[in-house]
């Protein structure tokens, strides 16, 4: 990671906890409210070079099932605001290939050549794959082009596509978002941007 990289995540996670700071502890308290402690999730994921990190989440299931208030957090992607911690860390960056577990690497295949691109990046908060993906093949395909497309503008599009899925959720942002680059390519617009 470039030291610049590095400088956009952590102003990026800082300014992040200073805006949803407030809706960070609304959430918790409605998690105590609505189903009680623990607030938070934490799972062990690969990060990069595969090394093994602690992601944290606000948590959404109880005893194996999605809770009430859980499926509005996931719907709007604020389950995942306590990320800002893992990229002040250095676990996360900001946008990066989608952070997966030992197995579910090993289930999709991503162990071998074919996803040693995804494990040269640190993974992301946010990105390509995590916004438009609906398949392992397809996330895979995704983070083969971001590595080669990455920039500050690709990853300053996809954080703000992120914001857009917290306001108005995942389904209706990638709805707006892809709707808008098929009008785009229908018009003569090249496929190869975003």
């Amino acid at each position: 990671m470039t030291r610049g990289a590095r400088v956009f995540d952590v102003a990026g996670a800082l300014g992040g906890l200073v805006c949803f700071g407030p809706v960070m502890m609304a959430v918790a308290l409605a998690i105590l409210a609505d189903d009680g402690a623990p607030v938070f999730f934490r799972q062990t994921r690969l990060g990069r070079d595969r090394r093994p990190f602690d992601i944290l989440k606000f948590r959404s299931m109880r005893d194996g099932r999605v809770t009430r208030l859980g499926r509005m957090l996931r719907a709007t992607g604020l389950d995942e605001l306590p990320q800002f911690l893992n990229i002040l860390r250095g676990d996360l960056s900001a946008v990066g290939p989608r952070p997966v577990t030992a197995d579910d690497a090993r289930r999709f295949g991503w162990l071998d050549a074919r996803g040693d691109v995804r494990w040269r990046l640190t993974p992301g908060l946010t990105g390509l794959a995590q916004l438009a993906a609906r398949s392992p093949r397809e996330s895979l395909v995704l983070d083969r082009y971001y590595a080669r497309r990455r920039s500050l503008a690709l990853d300053c599009r996809l954080v703000a596509m992120s914001f857009a899925v917290n306001v108005v959720g995942k389904v209706r942002a990638r709805r707006l978002f892809f709707r808008r680059r098929a009008q785009r390519n229908s018009s003569g617009a090249t496929s190869s941007r975003l």
